[in-house]
Parts: structure tokens; C-alpha cells; sequence
């Protein structure tokens, strides 16, 4: 048995010293539980100590069977076979990541306040809880882990079911596991004191955990501090639009986002790319086009003119923004957003700057392609065969600089490993190269 946490990290940790020579390490703890024992391990080996936050996607009339799992930096995890087994809708899925999303990102702030994310990416990352029962939030970890461009994974537990840490042996590198009582029935039967760890002991030890400020680690996620990062009503007509504007200190450009049918501004893929784009000098403004009143008509939903005058009238409010006054703005549509955003960059005396779309529906701004001035990004998955179609048709109308990116082995929502961190690369590169003011 285990005395307590402390005790459990000091013994995995010395199981874990032989890691030492493995290279660059970063050690993550599953809050809350996993992260007092996670700080030992990360004492002992001498690596950064992180949390991993993740949420399980679960099947909404019955919660306990998950269909996935989403991580921060928007991995996202989708059981494929679960979903065609429960039947789910879209509508359905976006429902669920939705709420569990915010509930992520709420619990990811709490923890880590402003300090950036540990990068991964070619890194050995040891996952650790206080035990293992189902094992159901160490496979998701683990399998975010390597989302997030780990180059090795090792599961590391006080304690676990036997056959549950032989399973997830399918989802990590190497498991350690110092106890594996045929009798397990309970993690908290083996340990003396059990008692449930609080967020504000969390807190305390990444706090204790993070490097003196100018000893940040060398592969922490850059994240300037920005001049704004604030919850906004955006004026639109007659209307207002609840968003979030974010612009780092001496920003290059503001993105705005729009999105496509049956999404809203807590899309987590757009979410991802407006961090990769503010990483990058850039700020983003991520906005709800129509009311709830207004959604609830679907006529609306796909009123690409409708859609298209509402984001002029979105753009002249973010000109009049302290923030944004004076730096170029550009825009970033996925699926019919991408028809609104070219719709409305070719409305005279709109400055836009200059345009990507993402699994776009360039086709539908119609006969308004040739109008548009904007240097144009148009982004396809390669396995999107209908809509590459419809993109390259449409590439064919516009008159201004263009280019036609294929995603190889990418689907519509870009939810293959690396797709939309590909995405996210390529919108970025095309803002800070192109966005600039428009000449009259």
C-alpha cells in the first residue's frame, strides 16, 4: 500500500529514473489526482511538469459510453465505430464536444492560469495518474498526447486493474505500473490516505513545478501576452453578436472568423487556428453570425447575402476598436462562411485584406468571385473529392492572386492526425505574408 500521493509519486518516480538518458522529457499529470504524483515523478527526472486536460465525449443518451475525447490545442479523438453504432447526428456530436469543450478550457485556465502550454512535439511524455480502474481518461490522454506530436508516450501508475493496464498497452509506448493486485477493486484501497485532491492544491503545485520567469522551458508554446483578450458584443445593423476578440500586443493583422452552417464561435477547430494565428503576431475575432431568433429560421442559416452584409457590418465595428484600429483585417470562412467572407470581400470600399477558406463553398458567392480583390487561400482536403471540385471551379472565376491548397488524405472537418494543424500552418503563413491594406 501507499502512504499517500507523495508517497506513490516518490516510488513510481524511482521506478522511472532509468528514463533519464531517453532525451528531451516532459511529465504530464491528469488533474486532480494524478498531479501530485506526477510533481514527484518530475522532481525526479529533471522534466518540465505539465497538466493534460482532457474530456470524454459521451454518447448523449448514455453518457458513460464515449465516442471520443478532446484535448487542448484542439485534438480531438472520434471513435468512428461508436458513432456509427449509437447513430449519431452531426448536430449531435457538435453538441456534446460543444459543452465539454468550454467545460476543457475552463478547467485548463483554472490550473495553468497564463502560462503557455508545454510543446510535445518530438518528445517523450510520461502520462501520470494516482491508478488506473477503467482506464477510460489515461487512453484518451495518452492518445491526445501523440495527437499533440509526442514522440514517445509512457503510461506511468501507482496502481491499476491488471487487465485494463494490459489494454492500454495498444495506446502508449511502454506502461509502468508498480502494483497490480489480482484483487483490485478500488484505487483508493491502496492507499492509506485518499483524499480527494482540491483544484487549489493543483495550482499550487504547477505553480512550485514552473522555472523562475526568464528560465521558461525552451519548448513551452509561445504565448505573448495580449494587448486584449476580452468576451465583446459586436454591433451589427440592428443587432448584437456575442464573440471573443483577441489582439496580441503590436498585432500584424485581426483575423476575423467565419463559420460555417450549424456551427457558432465555439467552433473548437476555428478555435485552434485563431491560437495558432495569435501565436503568430495575429490577432482573431471569433463571432456568432446570427441571434439565437435568427438561427432558429434555417433559411437564414444559408443566406449567403444575409451573411455577407452582416460581416461587413462586423468589420466596420472591429475598424473602430482601439485594439484594431489601423492594422489590416482578414478573414477566415470554413464551409458557407467561406461563401460569406468572399461575398462580402468583394463589396466596394471593403478593405479586407486578404482571405483563406477552409473545406469552403467558394462557389456559392456566385457571380461576386470576380469582384473580389483580397489575396485568396482556398484550403481542400484531398479525400474531399465533391467539394475540391467546387473549389477549383470557383479558383477558375477569381480574378486576384489565388492559390488552391490540397490537405493530402484529409476529409471535410479535417479530422485526420495532422490535418488541421496543417490548416492552421498554412492560414497562417498566408495572413503574415499577404495581409495588408488594400490601395483604393
Amino acid at each position: 500500500m501507499f502512504v499517500d500521493r507523495q508517497d506513490a509519486g516518490v516510488r513510481l518516480a524511482e521506478r522511472l529514473r532509468g528514463l533519464g538518458g531517453t532525451g528531451d522529457m516532459v511529465v504530464l499529470g491528469l488533474p486532480r489526482g494524478g498531479v501530485p504524483v506526477a510533481y514527484e515523478v518530475a522532481r525526479a527526472v529533471g522534466a518540465p511538469l505539465d497538466v493534460i486536460v482532457v474530456r470524454k465525449l459521451g454518447v448523449p443518451f448514455q453518457p458513460e459510453v464515449g465516442f471520443g475525447a478532446i484535448g487542448e490545442g484542439g485534438v480531438r479523438i472520434i471513435n468512428r465505430d461508436v458513432v456509427r453504432l449509437a447513430n449519431l447526428t452531426q448536430a449531435q456530436i457538435a453538441e456534446v464536444e460543444e459543452r465539454e469543450r468550454a467545460e476543457l478550457l475552463r478547467r485548463a485556465r483554472r490550473f495553468r492560469g497564463d502560462r503557455p502550454l508545454v510543446d510535445l512535439t518530438g518528445r517523450t511524455v510520461i502520462v501520470v495518474d494516482d491508478g488506473i480502474a477503467t482506464g477510460g481518461t489515461a487512453r484518451a490522454a495518452c492518445q491526445i498526447a501523440r495527437a499533440r506530436g509526442a514522440a514517445r508516450v509512457v503510461l506511468a501508475v501507482p496502481v491499476g486493474a491488471p487487465e485494463t493496464v494490459a489494454s492500454l498497452r495498444k495506446f502508449a509506448d511502454e506502461v509502468v505500473c508498480l502494483q497490480t493486485p489480482d484483487d483490485f477493486f478500488a484505487i483508493g484501497a491502496w492507499y492509506v490516505d485518499f483524499a480527494q485532491t482540491t483544484d487549489e492544491e493543483v495550482v499550487e503545485l504547477l505553480a512550485r513545478a514552473a522555472p523562475p520567469a526568464g528560465e521558461r522551458d525552451e519548448n513551452a508554446t509561445r504565448s505573448d501576452p495580449p494587448g486584449c483578450d476580452e468576451e465583446v458584443l459586436v454591433e451589427a445593423g440592428r443587432v448584437l453578436l456575442p464573440g471573443r476578440l483577441v489582439v496580441p500586443e503590436q498585432a500584424k493583422g485581426v483575423v476575423v472568423f467565419v463559420h460555417g452552417s450549424g456551427s457558432s464561435r465555439h467552433s473548437p477547430r476555428n478555435q485552434y487556428v485563431a491560437s495558432v494565428l495569435n501565436h503568430a503576431g495575429l490577432g482573431t475575432l471569433l463571432f456568432d453570425l446570427l441571434t439565437s431568433e435568427e438561427e432558429s429560421d434555417r433559411d437564414n442559416v444559408f443566406d449567403i447575402a444575409l451573411l455577407a452584409e452582416r460581416l461587413v457590418q462586423v468589420t466596420g465595428w472591429l475598424g473602430d476598436r482601439p485594439q484594431a484600429a489601423g492594422i489590416p483585417a482578414g478573414y477566415f470562412g470554413a464551409s458557407t462562411g467561406a461563401a460569406a467572407a468572399l461575398w462580402a470581400a468583394a463589396e466596394p470600399g471593403n478593405q479586407v485584406g486578404a482571405v483563406v477558406s477552409r473545406g469552403g463553398r467558394p462557389d456559392l458567392a456566385g457571380p461576386r468571385l470576380g469582384a473580389v480583390r483580397a489575396p485568396t487561400l482556398l484550403i481542400v482536403g484531398g479525400h474531399d473529392r465533391a467539394v475540391l471540385d467546387l473549389n477549383r471551379a470557383a479558383q477558375q472565376r477569381l480574378r486576384c492572386e489565388s492559390l488552391l491548397q490540397i490537405v493530402p488524405g484529409a476529409t471535410h472537418l479535417f479530422e485526420e492526425r495532422g490535418a488541421l494543424e496543417s490548416v492552421a500552418a498554412l492560414a497562417r503563413d498566408w495572413f503574415t505574408s499577404h495581409l495588408r491594406p488594400l490601395r483604393s
